[in-house]
């Protein structure tokens, strides 16, 4: 969630025709119904910033502090924005009292809504230039429109920020086109890159080929500079607690590919077998874990995990008495852990 620095703000402030800035001297007169149709029009973004918008108590119109005190009661009154029920869906606000051009201020970051249209008490607010003004039909489906591309699966989401060169153009045509189609399909097929890329939901479209989660997993050169938990810790403990010692520990990370080979490797480093040759006529090798059991595991881990909301990584833990596999999420939606193994129970 962004928030502006200091500096940042006091630019906004001196900014006069910004719509991305809403200053209040105070919290007097008509500043709690304005301040709300503010609010709304920044949840809604209609000119897609994809940045917050800021409302600021104790600055002028003009950007100068007005001196309005800035206490305790005035901030639980601005958290009321988003608690009230007036705007719905309920904004996404941050509220901080922050010291600006020397003096307190009231700052309310406002996130864009995921679902837009918001509305205030039943109207749809949004900015007009420096001003507040009533959605107009056109402007309402431009919002459905947008709540619509944002209800897209997450994997399927695209980056904004990222580019085409996120993706690796080698391990696309190299690695996942020959394993997800034959060979006769790809030869006849005259798609370009970008077209290519789009039917594999790798990026946006080919018009606008911004790439999508599932593009920066799959083929991305640096997924973690986008997906901060695309990784897989391992560590392997000489003991059966976590406070026993270390004795290996490796952060793998890349492309998906890249990550299950590399655990492979690791896996199959401590997994080694032990030789009998007393017990038959020939020797035997028995490990001490199943090599297709780990796999299996540590795959349906890293293919089932969620990157939404959490920054955590897929752990591996090696104890010299089990191991232990967790990933970020859990049972989806109807599912529960109290129903999981009802037959009739899926999502």
């Amino acid at each position: 969630m962004k928030k502006y620095t200091d500096a940042e703000l006091e630019s906004l402030l001196d900014e006069v025709e910004s719509d991305r800035i809403e200053r209040k001297e105070s919290w007097k007169g008509d500043a709690p119904e304005k301040s709300r149709q503010a609010v709304c029009a920044f949840s809604n973004d209609l000119p897609d910033h994809r940045l917050p918008g800021v409302l600021i108590v104790g600055a002028k119109d003009d950007g100068k502090p007005s001196g309005a005190a800035i206490d305790d009661r005035l901030l639980l009154t601005l958290s009321d924005l988003k608690t009230d029920g007036q705007i719905l869906p309920p904004p996404t606000i941050v509220i901080e009292k922050r010291t600006l051009k020397g003096v307190p201020m009231a700052v309310v970051h406002v996130q864009p809504s995921h679902a837009p249209p918001v509305r205030y008490s039943g109207r749809v607010w949004i900015r007009l230039g420096p001003r507040r003004g009533v959605a107009t039909v056109q402007d309402e489906r431009i919002l459905n429109e947008k709540r619509r591309f944002g209800d897209l699966p997450f994997d399927i989401q695209p980056i904004p920020s990222a580019t085409l060169s996120e993706l690796s153009k080698l391990i696309f045509e190299n690695e996942y086109l020959p394993n997800a189609f034959a060979r006769d399909v790809l030869e006849a097929n005259e798609r370009s890159y970008e077209q290519r890329l789009s039917a594999c939901r790798m990026v946006a479209s080919s018009e606008e080929p911004i790439p999508t989660v599932l593009g920066l997993l799959a083929i991305g050169k640096s997924p973690r500079d986008w997906l901060p938990g695309a990784y897989i810790q391992f560590v392997r403990f000489e003991g059966t607690e976590l406070d026993a010692p270390i004795i290996d520990e490796s952060l793998i990370s890349g492309s998906l590919g890249d990550i299950l080979r590399r655990i492979d490797d690791k896996i199959e480093s401590h997994n080694r077998s032990a030789v009998d040759l007393k017990s038959a006529s020939t020797e035997l090798r028995q490990s001490p874990y199943p090599k297709a059991a780990l796999q299996q595991l540590i795959r349906n881990a890293v293919l089932h995990r969620t990157y939404e909301s959490t920054n955590a990584p897929v752990r591996v833990y090696w104890f010299n008495d089990r191991i232990e596999i967790h990933n970020p999420g859990g049972p989806f939606v109807t599912v529960t852990v109290e129903n999981f193994e009802t037959p009739s129970i899926t999502d």
